[in-house]
């Protein structure tokens, strides 16, 4: 008999366990095979991907690796000026109370993993834009692009990790458009069997900017004989706390904002010892809902997720354009911000 698709195991994912086997035809599957493919977007694997490019070429005016104000025949100013400390894109240092962040997640030529992934990204930014003001409700809009940089596969490759690096050219290229609409970037990250820590560090030249974050998804985070797309992976409050941890090191040594750190959860099995999070300073922890399915699955899926949230943890909430509305209809604007906690991120795949 064959396992379930993609689609029905999201919708009942949260009570908990493990899901069968993924069929070939599943979205789960399409995004390994459009990585095995080769779209030409995604390196092979770990060390053939740099990330040493120079933090001063993609650095945001004011930003790290921004160079010291001169004068007017562009020398030093003759008397003492006072740097001024890099902000969030649309100002202030911290992101919650004032912002709710709102945006699009995807990969570019992979239009099966996302909105962000079909068409001109200036257009789906703009497109971002709009939908965030329709998420404002007394709060700020912050457009967010979860841009998709480790990418969990269904092969082993060269290095067994069973993922591929996004090249920093693809990065780049959207953390300008961010930068453009006065947004944030966010950098999912899907391990495969690598050691997320180390997927987070091999990042390290784009979260020294402030206008750089990060996303996990647990659920394709493998252990030893495991596959992506056969079985939902794993992650614990410790390891949340060991990414939390190194984020606010750089917020710290760099006089950074405040850091989003995402991390998306399908199921009660996805994120174990939840218990042992522990916020970190500088940094903001969103547990995002996951989960496809009518608006009812949706909220029942989010009742289980946010119970006995520990303290100092936001909420997010994931909606699917196409896969929510296979039966049904796709939540609006008032419904999501009805849920209660009220989510203070919200994305769309």
């Amino acid at each position: 008999m064959p396992g379930r698709t993609d689609a029905e195991i999201r919708r009942t994912g949260a009570a908990g366990g493990r899901p069968a086997r993924v069929p070939h035809t599943s979205r789960r599957q399409l995004l390994a095979a459009s990585t095995a493919a080769g779209l030409g977007l995604l390196t092979a694997c770990a060390g053939t991907s740099s990330r040493a490019d120079s933090a001063s070429r993609a650095s945001p005016p004011g930003g790290p690796g921004s160079s010291s104000p001169s004068g007017p025949s562009g020398s030093a100013p003759s008397g003492p000026t006072k740097r001024r400390r890099p902000e969030l894109p649309r100002g202030g240092r911290e992101l919650f109370p004032r912002y709710r962040l709102v945006g699009f997640c995807g990969l570019p030529g992979a239009a099966a993993l996302g909105r962000l992934g079909t068409g001109d990204p200036k257009r789906r930014a703009a497109e971002a834009e709009k939908v965030a003001h329709s998420y404002a409700a007394g709060r700020e809009p912050l457009p967010a692009l979860e841009l998709l940089a480790t990418v969990a596969n269904s092969s082993a490759g060269p290095d067994g990790m069973y993922r591929s690096r996004t090249p920093d050219a693809t990065i780049r290229r959207f953390h300008r458009v961010a930068r453009d609409r006065r947004g944030l970037l966010l950098l999912n990250i899907q391990p495969g069997r690598a050691r997320v820590l180390d997927e987070v560090k091999a990042l390290r030249d784009w979260l020294v900017h402030p206008d750089v974050g990060i996303a996990l998804d647990p659920e394709w985070e493998m252990g030893r004989g495991e596959v992506p797309g056969d079985t939902y992976g794993h992650t614990d409050g410790h390891e949340l706390t060991e990414v939390a941890r190194y984020l606010s090191g750089l917020v710290e040594a760099h006089d950074l904002p405040q850091k989003p750190l995402v991390f998306h959860q399908v199921a009660t099995s996805v994120v174990s010892k939840q218990s042992a999070l522990r916020p970190q300073p500088g940094v903001a922890l969103i547990k995002s809902a996951d989960g496809i399915g009518s608006p009812g699955l949706k909220r029942g899926t989010w009742h289980k997720l946010v119970d006995d949230l520990p303290d100092g943890l936001h909420t997010g909430f994931k909606l699917f354009y196409e896969e929510d509305a296979e039966g049904s209809r796709l939540m609006t604007p008032k419904e999501v911000l009805a849920l209660r906690p009220q989510p203070e991120y919200v994305m769309y795949e």
